[in-house]
């Protein structure tokens, strides 16, 4: 299934199911679109734990990064 990253401010980016980015956190606004990926639990992605993005998609609806460090909770 394919995922949308968008950049936010500094080095923080969000990936969604949402391919509008609409459901990224305020707090990290203007977001940018970045690109699009597909995603499989299990398989390796550069820069991104792909279970634990996945698992923050199913629960909040977006997975949040810092410098590739998860803040998905305190974006929230």
């Amino acid at each position: 299934m394919d995922f949308y990253i968008f950049r936010g401010p500094g080095r923080v980016f969000g990936v969604t199911s949402d391919a509008d980015g609409s459901n990224l956190p305020e707090r990290f606004a203007p977001w940018s679109a970045f690109k699009t990926i597909p995603l499989t639990r299990g398989a390796p992605t550069p820069g991104l734990n792909v279970d634990e993005c996945l698992d923050d998609i199913e629960r909040y609806g977006f997975h949040i990064t810092d410098a590739h460090v998860r803040i998905t909770e305190t974006a929230i």
